[in-house]
């Protein structure tokens, strides 16, 4: 069980370590990202960064899922440097409009405020890159998640990838194994696919996203066998074959604003929204293994126990 405890902490965590497998775009000593950073340059940036990003969450409960997820979709396009925060301007086109962000990505006004205040405080010093970073811990923390050391010093990008955007960033329809090889080209695992998923813990998607698993997962015009047909029968009333294309749903319909493990728990039973979530118990046996152990009702201990694994 010890085993056990320590993946799934890190499974919850994950997100912390993501930065450093994912972006090499640092200026610290030597080229490396180090929680202390900014002690000397900026010693109030995370705790500014906390206050705004608390009180975002107390005018928007859905604010701390926008804010990660902005910070995985970043990560997943030339590394964690904050390109999705760039507008079009001259050879730039901005990610804002790729497929998995056109009409979802939100979020951007609070890492605005945040940058701002940061500007107020220490002027040119703290990096979006490294804003987008904390605020992904920040919510995780406000949502009753683990908290972790943030390494920084990361750099922002001068350039954006629309088609990185739109070919790396993992989609809801995706297959199981396109999924991983997406994971994989990050230099990610397995174990780091099933983990990072964890993250639909909290947050929400459109009617659009899964639309397909309702009516017509195959193109033969059946509904998704793997997904709880009562549950579907529910989803249909919000989510019809034409129209609501906007219309929201809890990724995890037991505790939408928690940061805990009733995602997995959700997948065992068949309530996993999103196609891309409800394959990782249905198409492989070590994903499957991996959903069932995150799913265990176990005691969560100190951080410092499973960071070595990572």
């Amino acid at each position: 069980m010890a085993v056990s405890l320590n993946i799934l902490i890190a499974a919850l965590s994950l997100i912390a370590f993501s930065p450093l497998c994912l972006s090499s775009k640092a200026y610290g000593s030597g080229g490396y990202l180090f929680p202390q950073f900014y002690d000397h340059s900026c010693p109030k940036a995370q705790e500014i960064v906390q206050l705004i990003v608390a009180k975002a969450f107390a005018q928007d409960p859905r604010m701390p899922a926008s804010l990660l997820r902005l910070h995985f979709h970043d990560c997943f396009v030339k590394g964690c440097d904050a390109s999705i925060l760039l507008d079009n301007s001259g050879s730039i086109i901005s990610e804002k409009r790729s497929n998995p962000n056109r009409n979802s990505a939100r979020g951007f006004e609070v890492i605005e405020e945040i940058k701002h205040a940061l500007e107020q405080e220490c002027p040119e010093t703290v990096s979006c890159a490294d804003i987008l970073a904390l605020a992904a811990r920040d919510s995780t923390v406000i949502t009753g998640g683990p908290s972790w050391e943030v390494p920084l010093g990361r750099r922002d990008a001068r350039g954006a990838s629309l088609s990185g955007s739109n070919n790396d960033i993992p989609a809801p329809n995706n297959t199981f194994q396109t999924i991983l090889t997406k994971f994989k080209r990050q230099g990610l695992n397995l174990v780091d696919l099933v983990s990072l998923s964890g993250s639909h813990t909290i947050g929400n998607s459109r009617c659009t996203s899964f639309r397909q698993r309702l009516y017509n997962q195959s193109g033969n015009g059946k509904p998704d066998l793997t997904l709880n047909q009562y549950y579907a029968s529910v989803l249909r009333k919000q989510c019809p074959r034409s129209g609501g294309d906007q219309n929201l749903f809890f990724l995890d319909l037991v505790t939408p604003f928690k940061f805990d493990n009733h995602y997995f728990k959700n997948l065992i039973m068949y309530k996993g929204l999103l196609s891309s979530d409800e394959v990782l118990f249905t198409k492989n046996r070590e994903s499957k293994e991996l959903v069932e152990l995150y799913a265990e009702r176990i005691k969560r201990p100190s951080l410092s126990s499973s960071r070595g694994r990572w």
